[in-house]
């Protein structure tokens, strides 16, 4: 049975599907000897196949939920020495890597997993899970700004998708507090859709992913995802919908 190399190199956990077509693409990979550069090159699911000449390894697919703290980047390593999310699951036998990304001073909920299909769905563009932030910012977002995030606001890169935004708190010190629900990942979004207004974020937290939210775990905290959670957001990311609330 024959495979796209960049599902098996996404399947054994090394990375996303879109991350493993650039290593096959820098000439990183090789089957039975033989280095691989075009990507969705089929190969058996037997074969040896290497990247930067280490094995693949079938290993366990494994899903955690992490409270992300500031000050940490979401990749397997950083050249200027900052912690990584990774770095944070020290006891983790698997190797994991972020389903998608959060800024070095955002917290809140973020996956980590070595199930490559399932990170592609969560963060494919085909694909919209509702994504929950609490933000606070400088400057005051008045009902009419919030208004204009509702309908999508023209950012450098093209129109967002309709937001949910809900003010919570709005002081004559100019400071507001919100809670925003956008289903896109594009960079830095939120913090982008605020300086659209001229403010600035200075706090910005994911509560919730999807249905996900942390609960009881503390900044830097994590646990293992259940299976029924596993599927749940799969559902979800497929279909638009929670079936849990549909049920």
């Amino acid at each position: 049975m024959e495979e796209r190399l960049q599902k098996l190199i996404a399947a054994a956990g090394i990375a996303s599907r879109r991350k493993a077509e650039e290593m096959i693409a820098e000439g990183r990979v090789k089957v039975d000897g033989k280095v691989v550069t075009v990507p969705g090159t089929k190969a058996d699911v037997n074969a040896l196949i290497e990247v930067d000449g280490v094995p693949l390894k079938r290993e366990e697919k494994v899903y955690y939920l992490l409270n992300k703290p500031k000050h940490t980047v979401c990749t397997l390593s950083d050249e200027k020495g900052r912690t990584t999310v990774v770095s944070i699951l020290d006891d983790v036998p698997e190797r994991v890597f972020p389903v998608g990304r959060l800024d070095y001073d955002t917290t809140g909920v973020l996956i980590l997993t070595n199930d490559g299909d399932f990170a592609n769905k969560m963060m494919h563009p085909s694909y919209h899970l509702p994504k929950t932030y609490l933000c606070a910012c400088t400057g005051v977002i008045t009902d009419e700004m919030a208004e204009e995030m509702k309908r999508g606001i023209m950012l450098e890169d093209g129109m967002t998708q309709p937001a949910k935004v809900h003010i919570l708190s709005s002081s004559t010190k100019k400071k507001t507090q919100m809670r925003i629900t956008i289903r896109e990942g594009r960079n830095r979004q939120i913090k982008r859709m605020i300086e659209h207004f001229g403010s600035e974020v200075t706090r910005l937290e994911r509560i919730r992913y999807g249905f996900l939210e942390c609960g009881k775990l503390r900044q830097g905290e994590y646990r293992k995802l259940r299976m029924y959670e596993v599927k749940r957001l799969l559902h979800y990311a497929e279909t638009g919908k929670d079936q849990d609330q549909d049920s």
